[in-house]
């Protein structure tokens, strides 16, 4: 009954994610009819289509009708198709991995030989872990082990909301501030023909120092639910299939669970080396998720329809999720129909030339965070802004590092509560976690997150960083 009352005044007045997305979508509908359509022109630098900066201009107004607004979200489908499918990839996989047991030996092994008495330093670990995954891997290419930390907070006492602050915190934090991010400080150094990767130290510092508020977060909250369970998040989620059968000491790895494991690991790291050497994405991260499964099916002495049957049974909980992959996008999809996609970010910037210099960094960061929900793509935000946000710092003697710093936090601290990023969405999708319990759980640490790396950018303009 508490929890029934608290859900009602806390929760339920944020509504489905589904109905919220919709919602967001009609709002950018409606706003092709108050906000003036106009563009940049474009150039291609070094095969990278950018805005030329004093090329915008208004054009034609073009509002999205009705039957527009409602075609955009399967145009949205096909814009995320890559998307929505390695979603189902990484689920028929772990639901494989689940279903044969090796995903619970493999976790009760871990938990037995760590210790339960350790498991705040458990938390700790794989915060970093998932982190350290959001910095080196990228965000879409984590999807598929978000399921892993769920599994492995339940089975020391946590619940589902822990897991998710656990990965999904821990890889959007990793992935947002990474000083390696290749869709975000990549592209915007070569934009503002800067050494690529150039400044890491001082972004690995924010990362680092980001991470480990987080860590505490996550601790603090798990103590908590431990002390008292009525203050759980995650009290109805229903967490069924991925509870520890057994007790702890009588875990252990079977022969074919080792041998699931080094498929799985093996195959972990032929993604990374085909990412990182061949240019591999979506697709192909999708291909290795389906072999491993499939090959573990084997392992497990399963035939074709025994694993068809399990990757069918597992596809059930992701569906939601890949539906709000393809409404998210749609909002993109009216922005650009509607054509003010140019005119918003015009606006935002043109505020800057009026500000001070380090109240025009944190602008720079504020004006990013808004166009990050309307433009979820980290190198689709950097070549829209950044080319027109350089020289207005140029101009304020705001360095381009900074520049770039403003950009990446802008960014990268919004993906953690963005209701049109599709990637949180699948990951939310695969945890089982509600958007608004959510929201209630990581909005504090956002807000202690940007405090801090509004602190890093006054800094990095007080030392002329870069």
């Amino acid at each position: 009954m508490q929890h029934e009352k608290k859900s009602k005044k806390l929760l339920d007045r944020i509504p489905h994610p589904l109905a919220l997305l919709f919602f967001i979508v009609v709002g950018a509908a409606i706003l092709t009819y108050i906000i003036p359509a106009g563009s940049y022109e474009r150039e291609t630098v070094d095969d990278t289509t950018q805005t030329v900066p004093g090329s915008f201009e208004y054009t034609e107004s073009n509002p999205v009708g009705i039957m527009e607004l409602f075609t955009a979200i399967p145009e949205g489908f096909q814009e995320m198709s890559d998307i929505v499918f390695v979603t189902f990839a990484a689920a028929m996989m772990f639901g494989l991995l689940e279903r044969t047991g090796m995903l619970e030996n493999t976790v009760g092994t871990f938990v037995r030989k760590v210790g339960v008495e350790r498991r705040f330093l458990i938390v700790v670990i794989m915060t970093f872990v998932y982190g350290f995954f959001g910095i080196f891997i990228g965000l879409e290419n984590n999807i598929a082990l978000v399921p892993i930390a769920v599994l492995l907070s339940v089975a020391i006492g946590g619940d589902a909301m822990l897991g998710a602050g656990i990965a999904i915190g821990g890889v959007l934090v990793g992935f947002g501030l990474s000083p390696f991010n290749p869709y975000t400080v990549g592209v915007g150094h070569r934009i503002a023909e800067m050494e690529l990767f150039s400044g890491w130290i001082f972004r690995s510092i924010l990362v680092v120092t980001t991470l480990s508020v987080l860590s505490y977060f996550n601790v603090r909250y798990f103590k908590k639910i431990l002390k008292d369970r009525d203050k759980s998040l995650g009290y109805d989620i229903d967490t069924s299939d991925m509870k520890l059968s057994k007790s702890i000491d009588s875990y252990h790895m079977r022969k074919r669970d080792i041998a699931m494991l080094l498929v799985f690991i093996s195959g972990i790291i032929v993604m990374l080396v085909g990412i990182f050497t061949q240019g591999w994405y979506i697709n192909e991260v999708a291909a290795i998720y389906l072999m491993i499964g499939i090959a573990c099916g084997i392992i497990a002495k399963m035939n074709a329809s025994q694993i068809a049957q399990v990757f069918s049974k597992a596809l059930e909980p992701s569906a939601l999720a890949a539906i709000l992959i393809g409404v998210a996008m749609a909002t993109q999809v009216v922005l650009n129909h509607g054509n003010i996609s140019d005119t918003v970010a015009h606006g935002l910037t043109s505020l800057l030339e009026h500000l001070p210099t380090t109240l025009a960094a944190v602008f720079m960061a504020i004006s990013q965070s808004i166009i990050n929900i309307l433009i979820p793509s980290g190198s689709g935000q950097a070549v829209v802004t950044l080319p027109i946000m350089i020289p207005v710092g140029d101009m304020l003697d705001i360095t381009r590092q900074t520049t770039i710093l403003a950009f990446q936090i802008g960014d990268g601290l919004t993906n953690l509560f963005s209701p049109t990023l599709a990637g949180l969405m699948a990951m939310l999708g695969l945890c089982r976690v509600p958007y608004g319990r959510w929201i209630r759980y990581i909005f504090p640490f956002v807000i202690i997150a940007i405090c801090i790396s509004f602190v890093a950018l006054v800094i990095s303009v007080l030392i002329n960083w870069g």
